[in-house]
């Protein structure tokens, strides 16, 4: 759990935008499209007496048209930023869960059964159980799960232990958590964990 935290330390650089791309392009050109013609709809209906029966919302605005259009433009904004929010988070789990490893279908299903009916307690769940994202092995520089004990590009060891007391560090400890042993005055070699002799015959 200390190495999970630590890596997932490296993603406080993320930026919002930088995430909301993974939200699909046509995603968010459709949600847009789909508020202009709501808004077009509304102001519409709203401002023509024939489908509106004369009543124009909302009621305290009936003697100002134009103010009432607005107040009705405010409330559409509103709500489609809601909806819009809610489809995006659902879409961002989508892609995210993915891009970590973990069952995209899986994630997706529970945000959507879970949030309707208790208020986001899908996101909240997600988020405190998604996995870090993969990073670049220290050695060969390739892509590697947060989990993996090994690179399987290099065989490098991902979960490096002290040599005085074989307990896990860090990538970059300098000190040993548990012993305070130093680890800068060891070798890679034997950080990674004891080496057994080969004997010559």
């Amino acid at each position: 759990m200390r190495l999970i935290r630590f890596r997932r330390k490296r993603e406080k650089n993320l930026r919002f935008w930088q995430e909301f791309k993974l939200v699909p392009a046509w995603l968010r050109w459709t949600v847009a499209a789909l508020y202009v013609i709501a808004l077009v709809v509304a102001t519409f209906v709203n401002l023509n007496p024939q489908l509106n029966d004369g009543h124009v919302f909302p009621p305290v605005l009936q003697d100002n048209p134009a103010l009432a259009s607005l107040a009705l433009a405010g409330i559409v904004t509103c709500v489609s930023l809601f909806l819009a929010s809610y489809i995006f988070m659902i879409a961002y789990v989508n892609r995210d869960s993915k891009r970590r490893g973990m069952s995209s279908a899986l994630w997706t299903f529970l945000v959507i059964v879970l949030s309707p009916a208790y208020f986001a307690i899908g996101f909240v769940l997600y988020f405190l159980m998604r996995q870090p994202l993969p990073y670049a092995c220290p050695q060969c520089g390739k892509m590697v799960g947060a989990r993996f004990n090994y690179c399987p590009n290099c065989k490098c060891n991902l979960h490096p232990s002290c040599p005085q007391c074989k307990q896990e560090v860090a990538e970059d400890d300098k000190y040993c958590p548990n012993c305070a042993c130093d680890l800068r005055a060891v070798p890679p070699a034997e950080s990674a964990g004891p080496t057994i002799p080969v004997v010559e015959t």
